[in-house]
Parts: structure tokens; C-alpha cells; sequence
């Protein structure tokens, strides 16, 4: 029998109250998250414009879990060192936006990340077969990138799979993150597919409760 695997629940502080975002993180992480998820567009890459790296390193004395960095930017590299510094723990971007992938994921372990690579619902994962050892999380988009709110992508699932299937044979240590669309009704579907991070923002943030939320999923999880 396989082990069950860790499940991490990653709210995207998207989502959040940005007046008061230290608070945001506090309370979410005081709820039982296992990471902060941080979501960075350049209106270039994804249509929309968020949060850069003086955000991240202003909420980073906030809490002592992961920050999870999903760069949606192009390029990714120039901005890469300046995530590390601002205190992020994990740095994620989109093959599109490399001009060399193993460069950009090898600047990220060079700056004392957890490196890895987004895919999009319609990219596909042929990026994988010559990257694995530089990996150490990969995340499946469930809506496309740009927007908080969106309804979650089943197709999402297959892909999931598939690439929980390329990790078990690689077997290297390597997260599976599933972020759009992520709720309480739907988040059992996702670890059955083989995902293990949880990346969800208006699903927690947009609820009054947030350890009602977290809770409620990890109850789900548990009848995986």
C-alpha cells in the first residue's frame, strides 16, 4: 500500500484584503495554511497587473511558512533574484516565458529556491522530459492564468495525472500543485488525480472563516 501523501493548502493571498494584507497572512496561516501562495503579473505575459517583489518581502516577517512565488511574467529571469531576496521560498514561471528553461530553473536553485515549472491548460508537458532533475515542484493550471475567481477546468484532471505518473517514475521528490478553481467541492478530485498542493483564493479568502475553509478541504482530503 502506498504511502498517502502529504497535502499542502496554499491560499492565494490574490484573493486577499490588500489594505491589510500582514493581518491577511496571519490569520490564514493561523487557520492551518501550509504556504502562501503569491501570484505576479506583468500585463504582459497574463492580462492583469499584481504585486512584485516589495510585497513579498513586506509580508515575508509576517509568517515562518513557505512563500510560493508563481511568477507570470516574461521574461522571468531579470526578476528571478529579486523573489529570492524579497524572502520567497519557492519560484515557479511558465515555460513561454524562457527563452532557456534549465537556465532560468538552475538561477533559481542558485538562488536557494525550490524551482519550478507552470503549465498552462493548453501548453504542453513535453517541457518535462528534460528537466526533471531540476525540478522540485510542478504546477497544473485548472483555469488560464490572469484572473482570481475563475471556474475550475476538468481537463485539468487528465493532465494531473499524467504528470503524477511522470513523477512517480522519475522517482524524484517533486510536489504536484493544482491552482484555479480549487474549493471544498471539488479539491477531493484534484488529490485523486494525483495532486498534493492546494493553491486556492477566493475559496478561503472570499469566506468569512478561513479555518472553517482549510478545514472543510482537509476533511475532503482525508477521504481520498
Amino acid at each position: 500500500m502506498p504511502n498517502k501523501p502529504t497535502y499542502r493548502i496554499a491560499p492565494s493571498i490574490l484573493s486577499a484584503d490588500f489594505s491589510r494584507l500582514g493581518e491577511e497572512v496571519r490569520n490564514v496561516v493561523s487557520a492551518g495554511a501550509d504556504m502562501i501562495h503569491f501570484d505576479v503579473m506583468d500585463n504582459h505575459y497574463v492580462p492583469n497587473l499584481t504585486i512584485g517583489p516589495l510585497v513579498c518581502e513586506a509580508i515575508r516577517p509576517h509568517v515562518q511558512v513557505p512563500i510560493d512565488v508563481h511568477l507570470m511574467v516574461k521574461p522571468v529571469d531579470r526578476i528571478i533574484p529579486d523573489f529570492a531576496k524579497a524572502g520567497a521560498n519557492i519560484i515557479t514561471f511558465h515555460p513561454e516565458a524562457s527563452e532557456h528553461i534549465d537556465r532560468s530553473l538552475q538561477l533559481i536553485r542558485d538562488h536557494g529556491c525550490k524551482a519550478g515549472l507552470v503549465f498552462n491548460p493548453a501548453t504542453p508537458l513535453d517541457y518535462l522530459e528534460h528537466v526533471m532533475d531540476k525540478l522540485d515542484i510542478i504546477l497544473i493550471m485548472s483555469v488560464n492564468p490572469g484572473f482570481g475567481g475563475q471556474s475550475f477546468i476538468h481537463e485539468a484532471l487528465r493532465k494531473i495525472a499524467i504528470v503524477r505518473r511522470l513523477i512517480d517514475d522519475s522517482g524524484r521528490n517533486i510536489m504536484l500543485e493544482v491552482d484555479g478553481g480549487i474549493k471544498i467541492e471539488n479539491i477531493a478530485q484534484a488529490a485523486a488525480a494525483g495532486a498534493d498542493t492546494f493553491v486556492a483564493g477566493s475559496a478561503i479568502f472570499g469566506k468569512p472563516d478561513y479555518k472553517l475553509v482549510i478545514d472543510a478541504m482537509r476533511g475532503e482530503l482525508a477521504k481520498v
